[in-house]
């Protein structure tokens, strides 16, 4: 554990969920490949694009209407409704498939549990701070287990940005009823999570490198006031 700034006394912890509290990239592919194996049998067109052909559309897609990365799923309905268009099917069906696409994605995305080592860290820490999630990520966080550790979960979407804008850093200080400067924000991303929090007003601690990540990463504009490189080292401050 580094402490670069000096925490002040703080009374709720708010944590990024991907790739902080669990190794989100497995679990993204997962889901992806069993969003192919539902299109593939269902819109047997979908069998002539691979991974690379759905993330170079949803590339174009996110540079010619950028407010959409601000709300993962709506992009993932898109993406899919466009593509099913472009391989030949009616607005009609594309638009059936994309709902469908979109429901059977989710069902895989959330298809795990947070590990009990990491749900027994956020249990103790319960026990004497507040804890809620500001998450850019669209996880079902009742279904992974954080539903008896979180006050609430925010996401981006509905009109809130994704971090680092403040939007949701706001949204979580009105909802506790507590001063920015109350909040201490854990994630993994020096730029959304960190640089977020602190201009917000928040303190922050930083897990670098991410949760089953390896390699450090460097800090882009701000400093956390913690830089840790396991969630577990967290248990310093009960």
């Amino acid at each position: 554990m580094n402490i670069f700034i000096r925490p002040q006394a703080f009374e709720a912890i708010s944590f990024d969920l991907d790739d902080t509290l669990y190794d989100n990239r497995p679990i993204i592919v997962a889901a992806e490949k069993a969003l192919q194996q539902f299109l593939h049998p269902n819109y047997p067109k979908a069998t002539a694009w691979q991974f690379d052909d759905w993330r170079a559309l949803k590339s174009r897609m996110l540079r010619q209407s950028p407010q959409l990365r601000h709300d993962t799923s709506k992009a993932r309905l898109q993406m899919l409704e466009l593509g099913l268009i472009e391989l030949g099917y009616d607005t009609e069906i594309a638009k059936a498939g994309a709902k469908a696409g979109l429901a059977h994605f989710a069902l895989h995305r959330s298809h795990f549990k947070v590990s009990a080592e990491v749900l027994g860290l956020l249990a103790q820490l319960k026990q004497k701070y507040r804890l809620v999630g500001i998450t850019n990520g669209n996880v079902d966080y009742q279904r992974i287990g954080l539903g008896d550790v979180f006050e609430f979960v925010l996401h981006p979407g509905l009109g809130y940005p994704q971090k680092p804008a403040a939007d949701m850093f706001e949204l979580a200080a009105s909802k506790l009823a507590l001063p920015l400067d109350k909040i201490l924000h854990v994630g993994d991303s020096a730029k959304s999570d960190v640089d977020g929090a602190r201009l917000a007003g928040c303190q922050a601690v930083w897990l670098n490198p991410g949760f089953g990540v390896a390699q450090k990463s460097l800090p882009q504009q701000q400093l956390p006031h913690i830089e840790i490189s396991s969630i577990l080292q967290l248990k310093q401050l009960l």
